[in-house]
């Protein structure tokens, strides 16, 4: 049974979806205005993961995120950069699905704009003032927090003793200072759209309530952000949607994912210390943001310093060489039947691999609890390390089945978690027979042999050349393979490749 850490609760809780096999998940989405940095990318990274691991234990998740496409950021963008807020929005959206498929995030099912939905936004608003629940004043409309006896309940804030938060505006019009709005009047300039109460746009609250509402209805599952968004933006949005259903829960599960440091610094725009994601990603893998973020609980805060990352890209190339060795064993030994005959140690190292996967899944079953199931990951590799060493000098009947349930096993559970995410099925080898001889401009002369053929036939060619004692056609050969991102290793048994 999964167990989720509720912050409505503020306890770890069993999983119990609304309808079972199902998982209806809401993650808030960016506001478009800028590159994305690695704080908002964390959230989205631990979502992804969460995403991943529900279908892996057989759920049908339903992914809903938002882009928020109308805001004060955005305007004030197009201001700066002399352009329209529409502009701005498209371009951003377009840099943020660039930097989650450089992620390898897997993209949401459902991804509505905001832009899309204000005709639902002003139908949920013109109900709330319907049911006493919101007021107008001079074409700004807000919600009157006094009217839900709830509010607070996720923050652990008590109303007497709140403070105007951090996109809450202080407005003497307002009934009580912490009111927030759902609608504001236009401004000259400004995107707008017409509503009862006149020319205006929503609040950022509305959005992504009415927006979850519109795909996964009341009382959808898993509701996802990081810790600054449970108060204003989540205690408004459960408030708002509580009280526009006249029921509960709105959220059965809210789940938040903790802060991003810097060199063990806050990440804050007054320090000038926050980093792109697209910045990150010249100078390090996927794979190594991926397993820096893995390496903590989601809940915890985490480090994306230079050390921390150097430490992460270090332990990424161990488990990368683990990988990269198992394969290399498979493939040296390609069109070997494997053998049924198992000595004990291989069948001791057989239970381990199948304890290994299920010690995986008890700590992601805890709050999906990656820092355990990476060492799960870590101790699975130097297992398969000791028994590749092992191969060296005798090499046994049964390795080959063993070795492959091993990269089995690994790149299975390593694959739930994001890592090795990217390897792509093979296409198929085409013959060289059938290639011809067409001039190039000719159809089908696009055709070519896979990519791996090519690197093994220069492979060939070196190894010819190492014979001949031509080092400068060898270390060639070597150089320019390493240029198009492959590694040659020279080894006492010949060369192996890897791509870095």
């Amino acid at each position: 049974m999964i167990k989720i850490y509720n912050t409505l609760t503020a306890s770890k809780q069993e999983f119990h979806p609304r309808e079972d096999g199902e998982v209806g998940m809401y993650v808030c989405g960016p506001t478009v205005y800028n590159y994305i940095h690695i704080g908002n990318a964390r959230a989205y990274l631990a979502f992804d993961t969460i995403k991943r691991y529900l279908v892996y234990k057989g759920y049908q998740v339903i992914h809903v995120q938002n882009i928020t496409d109308v805001d004060d950021k955005i305007i004030s963008r197009a201001a700066e950069e002399s352009t329209t807020a529409g502009e701005v929005a498209e371009a951003y959206t377009r840099a943020f699905h660039e930097d989650m498929t450089a992620l390898r995030v897997v993209p949401p099912d459902v991804e509505p704009r905001a832009t899309e939905h204000i005709p639902h936004m002003i139908e949920m608003i013109r109900t709330l003032i319907e049911r006493g629940h919101a007021y107008e004043v001079d074409g700004d409309v807000y919600f009157s927090v006094e009217s839900f006896p709830g509010y607070g309940k996720l923050s652990k804030r008590n109303l007497g003793e709140m403070r105007a938060g951090e996109r809450v505006e202080v407005d003497e019009r307002k009934h009580h200072p912490m009111d927030f709005a759902l609608w504001k009047s236009a401004k000259p300039g400004e995107p707008s759209w017409e509503s009862p109460w006149g020319q205006g746009r929503p609040g950022w609250h509305i959005e992504c309530s009415t927006m979850s509402l519109e795909y996964l209805k009341m009382g959808f599952d898993i509701h996802g952000g990081g810790r600054d968004l449970i108060f204003p933006h989540h205690e408004n949005e459960l408030a708002q949607s509580e009280a526009y259903a006249g029921s509960e829960p709105f959220v059965r599960y809210w789940v938040h994912n903790g802060f991003v440091n810097i060199d063990q610094q806050k990440m804050s725009k007054s320090l000038g210390n926050i980093i792109l994601i697209r910045e990150i990603l010249q100078h390090y893998s996927p794979d190594v943001v991926r397993i820096l973020t893995l390496m903590s609980h989601y809940r915890n805060p985490i480090d994306f310093g230079t050390e921390a990352l150097e430490d992460a890209k270090r332990a990424f190339d161990r488990l990368d060489e683990c990988v990269f060795n198992l394969t290399d064993f498979l493939r040296r030994r390609a069109g070997r039947q494997p053998q049924p005959a198992r000595t004990q140690r291989e069948i001791v190292l057989t239970d381990y691999l199948f304890d290994a996967q299920r010690r995986f899944e008890e700590a992601m079953d805890d709050d999906f609890n990656t820092a355990k199931a990476v060492a799960v990951l870590f101790e699975l590799v130097r297992e398969l390390n000791v028994y590749l060493v092992e191969q060296e000098t005798f090499e046994t009947p049964a390795a080959l089945a063993i070795v492959q349930h091993g990269l089995d096993t690994l790149l299975k559970l390593a694959r739930v978690l994001g890592l090795f995410s990217v390897v792509e099925e093979q296409e198929e080898c085409i013959p060289v027979s059938e290639l011809g001889a067409e001039p190039a401009g000719v159809p089908g002369t696009d055709k070519l042999p896979h990519p791996q053929r090519l690197i093994e036939l220069l492979l060939d060619l070196r190894a010819q050349a190492r014979a001949r004692k031509d080092w400068e056609t060898s270390d060639y050969i070597r150089a320019r393979l390493q240029d198009m991102g492959i590694k040659v290793e020279d080894r006492r048994d010949g060369a192996r490749w890897r791509k870095i």
